[in-house]
């Protein structure tokens, strides 16, 4: 005869609860939980969102009444199950026991980005470390992930094949990765990197680092090593694992062009969009310099560099402004004075910027001898 206990139907679950809860001890209660999860697991596919919500209000009353180590073998059963009571697994991620907790946070399809946000938010960084391994991660996770996490979580979340990560989150990579060669490796092999913040990575990475990305990619090994310290101020003239992306962003701003279409109108379009790329190659084009000298003056922490060559391309204040907005909105850095850019703006002379330019493509012809 078989020991499964088709003996209890659905619709008596709760007469049942009911008697164990008022008269049992925890082991018959602990009994009817592995009793009433083998009945569910039995049936879990077949089961109506009625009966399924039925089994939820069980497992719930049953779970205020028992010890940690049976709920964390009731996590380990449902983790997997993609028709589990949803309440059940959200009371068993909520747990701070991370036993109990790490199981479906780490597996479970049932919990939803706002479950697993406030989780992240508010649990231990082992809750952390059980999120980022899950199979698929959405950027607004892996944004909490990475603003709280500790070195462990970040390796991890970084390392997850199936996160996705923001604007906001490779942002915070970057400024995290700094002195840590193992983790700047790691954010440099992302494949969705915003290209602005792989140059400022690389601009802040160590020989080590490059050595590394270049072994990773060999497509892009003369490239990688052209990339140098901001400090030094030596323009960059790698296209630095220029994406597809990238690469449309630039085909756009070059038959803008040639068409004739390109002005500081269509720059402060792109600026107030959040366009780093086609910002950057529509700059270079009016200024008449190559895209890598003016993604080497964009990038700078100060705005002189972009106002040297926003003067060099006759520019207003008006969209110089939209294109430090723009900086400061990706990089995440404090804010620029914008009064103190306005009034050097307005102080310097197209001649000064045209020689401060000349010096910047002496520095690449140096770089490139």
């Amino acid at each position: 005869m078989s020991s499964k206990p088709a003996t209890i139907a659905p619709d008596n679950l709760l007469d049942e609860l009911q008697a164990t809860l008022a008269h049992g001890t925890v082991a018959r209660r602990v009994e009817t939980l592995r009793r009433v999860t083998d009945l569910f697991l039995g049936g879990a596919v077949d089961y109506s969102d009625q009966q399924i919500e039925l089994f939820d209000d069980v497992f719930q009353c049953l779970l205020l009444h028992i010890e940690t180590s049976a709920k964390t073998l009731l996590a380990n059963r449902l983790a997997a199950i993609d028709h589990a009571p949803r309440q059940t697994i959200r009371t068993l991620a909520f747990d701070d026991v991370i036993e109990v907790a790490g199981p479906v946070l780490s597996q479970s399809n049932c919990l939803d980005d706002e479950a697993l946000i406030e989780t992240a938010r508010n649990k231990s960084q082992a809750h952390l470390m059980a999120i980022s391994t899950r199979k698929t991660l959405s950027g607004a996770v892996t944004d909490v992930l990475v603003l709280r996490g500790n070195d462990e979580v970040i390796r991890s979340t970084v390392n997850n094949p199936g996160a996705e990560f923001t604007e906001r989150g490779f942002t915070r990579l970057v400024h995290r990765a700094e002195g840590d060669d193992d983790l700047a490796t790691c954010i440099g092999l992302r494949p969705a990197i915003p290209r602005h913040l792989y140059l400022k990575l690389l601009a802040k990475a160590s020989d080590t680092v490059r050595q590394r990305l270049e072994a990773a990619n060999p497509e892009h090994a003369a490239e990688v090593p052209t990339v140098v310290k901001e400090a030094t101020r030596r323009a960059r003239t790698a296209k630095s694992a220029i994406t597809e992306q990238t690469a449309i962003a630039h085909a756009l701003v070059r038959s803008l062009y040639e068409d004739g279409r390109l002005d500081e109108f269509q720059v402060a379009i792109f600026a107030e969009a959040g366009k780093f790329d086609e910002t950057n190659a529509s700059i270079a084009a009016l200024a008449n310099v190559p895209v890598a000298v003016a993604e080497n003056m964009m990038i700078e922490t100060r705005a002189e560099g972009l106002m040297i060559l926003a003067k060099v391309a006759g520019m207003s204040w008006s969209t110089v402004r939209a294109v430090i907005n723009m900086r400061d909105d990706l990089s995440g850095m404090e804010p620029t004075d914008l009064q103190s850019c306005k009034e050097t703006y307005e102080r310097l002379r197209p001649s000064t910027a045209q020689q401060v330019l000349r010096f910047h493509r002496m520095q690449q012809q140096n770089v490139l001898a």
